[in-house]
């Protein structure tokens, strides 16, 4: 018997691009706060739904540990957590039945439950856990074994529907964590690792764990959601991570980490303290991360290297100055091959987020930010449309235009939710034809001749798909916000 099962709601088999990509991380957010109620002395087991089959498992998980409590507790490092895919919230909901029926007590903490606490307490979970919530966690499973109702009004940073209303009551917030080495590491050893393993060297011949080094982010891109964090940022101590990488590389044989910060080498102090202490301690094993190209200065960029850094993935978002300004995104189009230049200096990988579709993006907009990946020749690229997600400035811009769909379905749906200048056939044709650019580079045989033809097909669409009123861009003269300083 556990007094805690924790779970999530992300099932790699219900997304069909991960399938293919085949890159499975354990839910290390989960694991975080299993940490941290087992290291208070709490029973504490996790059902991992990466992995296995959560509609076929779960109830006998309930009933091989009778817990009191469950907690679907979403990996918020995991950026497919913070898409809300409707899978991801079907699967939510039906976790919580089952734990009702069981008769536990059902919490949620996740981006989705957060911006959508009402339907999450209408199915029947007892409270949301807003925002960071691992301690938060930790205060609502001690009321509940020392009193004998759970009362969530006593308790800071939760959603809970009022017992008469029954309308919505937010608690007052709780502080951020400002110091992460309080946390104990990870308890990967709750889940099956070995899974993890044979499924990455099955598809990859090497076996990749993840890993963070901070919370948030502190830049205002006006498309990105902050329901966990919002705008704080904070970096545990250089010194700890160091040692975590070392702990997967000796104890769990990891050959090659994830960083699944949101933004990763803010501060180009840390990354040559950290470099410093992965190298005393003999840790370095080969890393990929995500950051934007105005951080990827010389000094930085060969700091990551000697810290075992093999692959970054920056931001680069457009190609279009004026859609970067529109974005908030506070970076310049001539930074991107400039970060570029720096990476591939020290052998790094240099990979590129993409975002088409934004309001008022043109074809013009797009042509130039084709030119780009020409010019600069990326090792990889990720293709998306602009996504709204609650919460931002660019979801109140277009909230108006949402229909029923309003939460892609997986992954790779990449339907339009507003009225873009172009149809979803057109989209996705303009993803392949960039990919197959990249790929061709990459290829010995070339490929060349296929990148060529899937590019006039995006040219022929381009005329056919257009949308007769496409959403217009916001006004440019309202105030931008001013770039952030980088801390040397």
């Amino acid at each position: 018997m556990a007094d805690v099962l924790l779970t999530h709601s992300y099932h790699l088999y219900y997304d069909r691009k991960q399938t293919r990509k085949m890159q499975p991380y354990p839910p290390l957010g989960t694991l975080y706060a299993a940490a941290l109620l087992r290291d208070a002395g709490l029973s504490v087991e996790v059902f991992d739904t990466m992995l296995s089959n959560p509609e076929a498992e779960f109830e006998c998980a309930l009933e091989r540990h009778r817990p009191r409590v469950v907690v679907v507790y979403e990996d918020n490092f995991n950026f497919l957590s913070k898409m809300c895919l409707t899978r991801m919230r079907e699967l939510a909901y039906g976790i919580g039945h089952a734990s009702q029926r069981a008769g536990a007590t059902v919490l949620i903490n996740g981006s989705d439950a957060c911006d959508h606490a009402r339907n999450y307490l209408r199915e029947g979970f007892s409270c949301v856990l807003l925002g960071e919530a691992e301690w938060t966690l930790l205060e609502a499973v001690q009321q509940l074994w020392n009193t004998r109702e759970f009362d969530p009004s006593r308790i800071s940073g939760v959603a809970y529907l009022h017992p008469q209303t029954g309308e919505v009551v937010r608690t007052p917030a709780r502080p951020l964590m400002r110091n992460l080495d309080l946390l104990p590491f990870p308890a990967r050893d709750l889940v099956d690792i070995s899974r993890y393993r044979a499924a990455w060297r099955d598809a990859h011949g090497f076996f990749s764990l993840n890993i963070v080094s901070s919370r948030g982010c502190p830049y205002s891109c006006n498309w990105c959601a902050k329901p966990i964090y919002g705008s704080a940022f904070a970096l545990r101590s250089p010194l700890r991570v160091a040692e975590e990488m070392r702990q997967l590389k000796c104890e769990f044989d990891a050959e090659h980490l994830w960083f699944a910060d949101d933004i990763f080498g803010l501060k180009a102090k840390w990354v040559a303290e950290l470099a410093a202490h992965v190298e005393r301690l003999d840790a370095a094993l080969p890393f990929k991360m995500q950051s934007r190209i105005d951080l990827m200065t010389a000094d930085t960029v060969s700091a990551l290297r000697r810290a075992g850094c093999a692959e970054v993935w920056m931001g680069v978002e457009s190609g279009s100055q004026k859609i970067l300004d529109a974005m908030d995104k506070g970076t310049r189009v001539e930074q991107i091959a400039k970060a570029r230049h720096n990476l591939r200096e020290q052998g790094i990988r240099a990979c590129y987020f993409l975002q088409f579709g934004y309001p008022g993006e043109t074809w013009e907009d797009i042509q130039k930010t084709a030119a780009v990946i020409r010019a600069t020749r990326p090792d990889d690229i990720g293709v998306s449309v602009s996504y709204p997600l609650p919460g931002t400035k660019f979801y109140e811009r277009v909230q108006a235009q949402l229909g029923e769909k309003t939460n892609w379905s997986d992954s790779e749906d990449l339907a339009m939710m507003f009225q873009g200048a172009y149809n979803d056939e057109f989209y996705r044709a303009l993803h392949d034809a960039l990919h197959a650019q990249v790929e061709c580079w990459k290829s010995s045989n070339g490929g060349i001749g296929m990148a060529e033809a899937l590019w006039r097909r995006v040219e022929e669409l381009e005329k056919t798909c257009r949308n007769p009123h496409p959403t217009v861009l916001p006004d440019l003269a309202e105030p931008r916000l001013v770039q952030l300083e980088v801390s040397t």
